[in-house]
């Protein structure tokens, strides 16, 4: 049964409330805890009971934190590093050019400098190299270094390692794992296709974590005193939501003190990144995500591969500002080129059709390092899974994104291992792969095949999922803050959505490129401010700014909006519909 009555939105989705058993389960919380009811309908939703309500809502990593070694060839990696810290041995680090690899490469980096030892960065170039090790990059740091770690990518990488003769190679990864694993001395991935999949949703910093962890207790363990390791959560807690990682299990307690790592704004990288981003608040998973993530990124789409990793263990304030700022130019950049390529991915997607389990677009002179975020805008836009693929000549590379419940990575590792592609792989949500032009097509209609038995054809529109119904005189600032409790929000784990019932516009105004800002009420009660993004790309932002009057249910996400010096609470508006 649609919630408030709404089968069909402003923006074409039915509306679903909690059903009778999470609304008996969050009337037991409220019951057994005092919390607000806004509250415990997300605690519910979440799966959390009343007697864990208390330590769901302040997350402990000591109680969360898995056993290093319960991952396969972590005492052997953590000795090895230790053995070529101990012997000041030349060790390299390969790392993907990714917020994730850049924060793995950082944390590996200040770990070794804290202890009197440096490590040599390399990071491939997008285009000229591609993702992961290639042979000509292994050979040349085999012949300086005796350890060479590869991190947040290596896993799938046989030739290119085999070709570092003469030199130890760990890889520190969480890429699905093949049939078998590469020439390396040690492989700690929890995506192995030997691993139990209890840490599956680990990142690779996360990963990286866990080895220094495990480097750390050796240390212990014969009487020396290793780095402070919870001081580099920040690193972990940017990669875990910048990769999308399911924000579940000990990832909640990775953001959450990583978070309160970041606020203290002692890592000189990411604070001169933040006045860039001009992010004048404490962050939230949210600027990690969309402020920081993105401009670390740039380096590796459209510049300097490097420059994040660089970024991340600088410790000279002016070379971190310089960074920065190129990072910043560089995102601006980057914006320019994608929306160039989303436009015309777009327009050939729509011609080819929506219908279909898959959603593709491929061009010549594509950008490689936008077509992941432009495959990341059809699938929003679709609701499919989406591949994007940029050709520079008879050379494609392309990227895909993909919707919950349908694994896009095991499916594009399927046509790597039938030839029907060059190279591919990735995770479930996210992937990327290499291919000729004479494969493309027969690639597309095979991955769309493989899709489709995974029921990615018989998805329709997004249902609009609601924890609950809020009156507007509630959703004060303690509310607010209440529900960040709850969080942090990203993968696996939506942020909380109220609808606001029958409610009058009071202001309806269109403000910058297609956005829309509101007031509104019950009728009787206090105003609240709600601002909806890309509203006029649908009917919300037409509708809702000509509403001559008419009263409507409004759907969106509480937040806390602080404008010079003043902090209030909006509504970051989702949906609405009539309200009859």
């Amino acid at each position: 049964m649609a919630f408030l009555g709404v089968e069909t939105s402003l923006t074409g989705r039915k509306w679903l409330g909690p059903t009778v058993e999470l609304e008996r389960a969050a009337e037991l919380i409220v019951q057994d805890t005092d919390l607000p009811r806004a509250l415990a309908q997300v605690l519910a939703r979440r799966g959390v009971s009343a007697q864990k309500a208390a330590s769901f809502l302040a997350p402990q990593l000591r109680e969360l934190m898995p056993d290093p070694r319960s991952l396969k060839d972590m005492e052997r990696a953590s000795a090895r590093i230790v053995r070529a810290l101990d012997g000041r041995e030349r060790v390299a680090i390969f790392a993907d050019y990714d917020v994730d690899g850049g924060t793995s490469a950082a944390l590996l980096i200040d770990w070794f400098r804290a202890l009197g030892h440096d490590a040599t960065l390399y990071v491939p170039d997008r285009i000229d190299e591609g993702y992961g090790p290639n042979a000509p990059a292994m050979q040349m740091l085999a012949a300086d270094h005796s350890l060479i770690i590869c991190v947040d990518c290596g896993t799938l990488s046989h030739e290119a390692l085999a070709a570092a003769t003469g030199t130890d190679i760990i890889v520190l990864d969480h890429h699905l794992g093949g049939e078998t694993l590469p020439p390396a001395l040690a492989v700690v991935n929890p995506n192995r296709q030997d691993e139990t999949g209890d840490l599956a949703h680990l990142c690779a910093a996360a990963v990286v974590f866990l080895t220094l962890v495990d480097a750390g207790r050796i240390l212990r363990e014969r009487g020396d005193k290793g780095p402070d390791l919870i001081s580099m959560l920040d690193l972990v807690a940017l990669a875990t939501v910048a990769d999308v990682a399911p924000l579940i299990g000990v990832n909640r307690a990775f953001v959450v003190q990583g978070l309160k790592i970041m606020a203290r704004r002692a890592r000189i990288g990411l604070v001169a990144l933040s006045d860039v981003g001009r992010l004048d608040t404490a962050p939230k998973a949210y600027h990690l995500g969309f402020v920081l993530g993105p401009r670390i990124n740039a380096g590796g789409r459209i510049g300097q591969a490097d420059l994040g990793a660089r970024l991340l263990s600088c410790r000279d304030p002016h070379e971190a500002s310089a960074l920065a700022e190129k990072l910043d130019m560089l995102n601006s950049e980057r914006r320019a080129i994608e929306e160039e390529v989303r436009a015309a991915a777009l327009a050939q997607a729509e011609e080819r059709g929506f219908d279909a389990p898959l959603v593709w677009a491929a061009g010549e002179g594509w950008h490689a390092g936008v077509v992941g975020i432009v495959a990341s805008r059809l699938k929003e836009a679709t609701g499919r899974p989406a591949v994007v693929i940029g050709f520079d000549g008879d050379e494609g590379k392309g990227s895909g994104r993909s919707v919950s419940g349908i694994d896009l990575g095991a499916s594009i590792q399927r046509l790597a291992m039938d030839g029907m592609i060059e190279k591919g792989g990735g995770h479930k949500m996210a992937a990327g792969l290499s291919l000729s032009r004479e494969q493309l097509e027969p690639a597309m209609a095979r991955l769309s095949e493989l899709l489709d038995k995974q029921g990615a054809g018989a998805l329709g529109p997004s249902d609009l999922k609601l924890d609950g119904a809020l009156m507007p005189g509630v959703a004060n600032q303690q509310l607010v803050e209440q529900l960040d409790d709850a969080g942090p929000y990203g993968a696996s784990a939506a942020g909380p959505r109220f609808a606001f019932p029958d409610c009058v516009i009071h202001f309806a105004k269109q403000i910058g490129t297609g956005h829309l800002k509101i007031t509104f009420s019950d009728g009787t009660g206090p105003r609240l401010d709600a601002i909806a993004f890309g509203a006029f790309d649908t009917a919300l932002g037409p509708t809702l700014q000509n509403h001559g009057g008419a009263r409507f249910h409004l759907a969106g996400r509480l937040e806390l909006n602080t404008w010079q010096g003043r902090t209030s609470v909006q509504l970051r508006l989702d949906d609405a519909a009539p309200a009859h």
